[in-house]
């Protein structure tokens, strides 16, 4: 299995673990198999350092003040919430071992040349991180596909990003576009899910969803609409609190996603009318027009000899009015079908 190809007909999904090691590269470890075993194509971390991000400094301007961060600084966050260096190597190393592909998201130029030491197959860019298109064309350059999540960025802003991506060289094929709400979590209201077939059409990329509302709804939408990939917060428990838990997907919940998302891929299937090979047996069971009395040949059709009663193995329903008057070909006994060569057009 490469990255972005999961099993035939299947929707790709990524368990991000970002916080959710609360500090523990055991605990880390213990994620990666967890979200295995809960059917995820892939176990995703973030690469950066606080000072990747930020700067430590405590004025007004580096202040949360709403939401779940509430009182953090930025620099206090993020250190947090890191995951360090030297963890990521074995991290990856367990990714390998059990067979579940590897992705991070760096935050700057160091990181992502960092990962590249790591030999991995793909990069992630952060919605926070589309506008920073030194970073974008950087990564670009790697030759490597690419997966941006685009919460809130405007239509000129997640074109700037596909441009500078493409400008570097790399074919759209390789992007895959993530619709994201950049809320923690996110309200279903708030998620305008009918933006992802719009993407499809206005982009020209593949199109997924990055996920940070609580259940599956969202990701059931999502893949209704054309989404290829689902990415979505991991943990062991929402007990374990880090600055990610409170709107993390738990094993038992995400394996339950990854069922429900594939089903809803199969039940998509293809542009197609007429009856499936399934359906064929069915078809029989259908209306036509029989005989409901014994019928003379020279006798005339009329309501009170024919109806239109299943089962199929008689004439249309859409030929009752024409034959209403006309005179019979043949001879009809009570319960047999009436035959095409009996209409007269």
């Amino acid at each position: 299995m490469s990255i972005l190809t999961s099993k035939e007909n299947s929707i790709y999904t990524i368990a991000e673990m970002s916080a959710n090691h609360s500090g523990s590269l055991d605990r880390a470890i213990e994620i990666v198999k967890a979200a295995k075993d809960s059917g995820a194509d892939c176990l995703k971390i973030q690469t950066y350092m606080a000072e990747s991000l930020t700067i430590d400094c405590d004025n007004d301007y580096f202040h949360i003040n709403s939401g779940m961060w509430d009182g953090y600084n930025l620099y206090q966050l993020y250190k947090e919430a890191a995951t360090p260096y030297e963890w990521q190597a074995d991290i990856k190393k367990e990714c390998d071992k059990i067979g579940i592909d590897f992705l991070s998201t760096p935050f700057d130029e160091v990181g992502a040349d960092f990962l590249e030491t790591l030999d991995v197959k793909a990069y992630k860019i952060a919605s926070f991180e589309l506008v920073h298109i030194p970073l974008i064309k950087h990564i670009a350059k790697k030759r490597k596909p690419m997966i941006i999540s685009c919460g809130m960025g405007t239509v000129e802003e997640i074109q700037d990003a596909i441009d500078a991506i493409v400008g570097e060289g790399l074919h759209k094929e390789k992007i895959t576009l993530l619709k994201c709400t950049s809320e923690y979590p996110a309200k279903t209201e708030d998620m305008n899910l009918l933006t992802i077939t719009d993407m499809i059409e206005r982009f020209g990329t593949k199109v997924g969803l990055s996920d940070h509302s609580i259940g599956a709804t969202a990701p059931v939408t999502a893949v209704a609409l054309g989404a290829t990939v689902i990415e979505k917060h991991f943990c062991l428990s929402r007990d374990i609190k880090n600055p990610d838990s409170n709107f993390s997907t738990e094993p038992a919940e995400f394996k339950e996603m990854v069922e429900a998302v594939n089903a809803v891929n199969n039940a998509r299937g293809e542009v197609r009318y007429g009856p499936t090979e399934n359906e064929a047996s069915s078809v029989k069971f259908r209306r036509s027009i029989f005989a409901v009395k014994d019928i003379d040949k020279g006798e005339l059709f009329t309501k009170d000899n024919i109806r239109i009663i299943r089962p199929g193995h008689g004439i249309a329903p859409k030929n009752y009015e024409n034959l209403i008057g006309a005179k019979a070909k043949n001879k009809y006994e009570r319960g047999q079908p009436i035959k095409y060569e009996d209409i007269s057009l």
